[in-house]
């Protein structure tokens, strides 16, 4: 076989053999297929497509590119959660913890940003010292001792995912349903978890922006769950707004600490509830999902919740004074808010132009090696439905640069749009999965 056939086969719209999806993934995770073959590769999925059985076939080429953990000696449920990016989405931070502080295990292996959507490492690596690179049996170990891991691919589990997910990052193949499916569930897969929660989203500010488009790749990631043997349930949720207020990384993370001390934004905290409450219900440990919600807010009331995070940052080398006093966090030394210059009801807040205003500051990566800004961002204080008046507060920027705030506040008044008349709100949610 040549890489350069595979290339051609499926730039024509034809459907690859499992054979041949192996022999490219086996073949690029040893470096002998180039980065520019695997772009024009993803390039041609992402023009042509995939069938089910192919997307099957890569999401277990790529768990099989290296070790695929077996948890069970450790605990008979590992539960875990994943996100298909969104703007201000810094719901793992929050979930994670809690779940865990109910006695479930949660060994979760997160990514950095993609396009326009924030990493989770990436909020994590604000703290100091924190490690994102623990290899297979520190996870094993740490999982065990206190149920709770939040790192990054090693190079032992799903390393093709990790060499294709920071190629489609810069090469314009992020938006693309087959990719995207196969990249989470070949770390869901070879990081151990056999109960799965796929947090979906759909609209302006995801990958997926229309709903029917969320669902066939909530059914695709299902399915491959069901054929892999894993539990999978995916929620459908709105991404036509930011998630809670902050889009940055310090920003995002002092908001996760916030919400976990239970002061967090509204709209954020009922995510995360919701999430938490299906990973319980799934993982055996309440008998409903409101019984499960029940049981995250009084976690978060009583502080087992941020307990539980301390732990996970103190494991894994963080400076967990960073999380007690959360003003230590990286910030910005220009603070700029932005006010609307008229009335009205928000009829739009578009996180994806939101997002994009904060890479333009350096919070993101336009080229795969660019450096991560941690104290830059933007707080985006409306939501669609709210009224606003000529002089109300819509985003406050957090910036490194002065000379850069006039194009970002311009670009961040081009997110909104203002009507005359009343605007119903945004649901949260839209259907789940099973």
């Amino acid at each position: 076989m040549r890489a350069v056939d595979i290339i051609i086969k499926k730039r024509d719209g034809e459907e690859l053999s499992r054979e041949e999806i192996e022999f490219f993934i086996d073949g690029f995770t040893r470096g002998e297929i180039p980065d520019y073959q695997a772009s024009a590769w993803a390039m041609a999925v992402l023009l042509k497509g995939m069938s089910d059985r192919e997307t099957t076939d890569l999401s277990l080429a790529m768990a099989n590119s290296g070790d695929i953990l077996n948890l069970s000696d450790i605990a008979p449920i590992v539960v875990d959660k994943h996100s298909t990016g969104g703007v201000g989405d810094k719901t793992s931070l929050v979930v994670a913890p809690v779940v865990a502080a109910c006695g479930l295990h949660v060994g979760k292996m997160s990514g950095r940003g993609l396009g326009f959507s924030g990493g989770t490492l990436d909020k994590l690596e604000s703290i100091p010292g924190y490690r994102v690179d623990l290899n297979v049996e520190e996870f094993r170990t740490q999982l065990k001792e206190i149920g709770l891991v939040l790192t990054g691919q090693s190079a032992d589990l799903a390393p093709a995912d990790g060499k294709l997910y920071a190629l489609r990052d810069v090469t314009g193949t992020v938006p693309c349903i087959p990719l995207i499916a196969s990249s989470i569930m070949s770390k869901k897969i070879a990081s151990g978890a056999n109960v799965i929660v796929l947090d979906v989203k759909t609209g302006l500010g995801a990958f997926m922006t229309n709903l029917e488009e969320a669902r066939k790749l909530g059914q695709m990631m299902v399915a491959i769950g069901k054929l892999s043997g894993r539990r999978v349930r995916a929620v459908l949720s709105d991404m036509n707004q930011p998630l809670g207020e902050a889009v940055g990384n310090a920003i995002e993370l002092k908001e996760a600490i916030y919400t976990l001390q239970g002061s967090g934004p509204s709209d954020f905290l009922e995510h995360c509830v919701v999430i938490a409450a299906h990973l319980l219900e799934m993982g055996g440990k309440a008998g409903s999902l409101e019984e499960g919600r029940q049981m995250v807010k009084d976690l978060i009331k009583n502080g087992q919740a941020l307990d539980k995070f301390k732990a996970l940052v103190k494991a894994q080398d963080g400076d967990v004074s960073f999380i007690e006093k959360p003003e230590k966090l990286p910030s910005a030394k220009i603070v700029e808010p932005v006010h609307s210059a008229q009335s009205g009801y928000l009829a739009m807040v578009n996180p994806k132009t939101i997002a994009e205003a904060t890479i333009l500051m350096g919070a993101g990566r336009s080229k795969k090696t660019d450096s991560i800004d941690h104290h830059v961002g933007v707080y985006s204080h409306c939501k669609v439905g709210d009224r606003v008046e000529a002089g109300t507060l819509l985003f406050t920027i957090h910036a490194q640069d002065g000379q850069m705030i006039d194009n970002v506040k311009s670009q961040l008044l081009s997110a909104i749009r203002l009507s005359s008349s009343p605007v119903e709100p945004l649901p949260l949610f839209y259907d789940v999965i099973a």
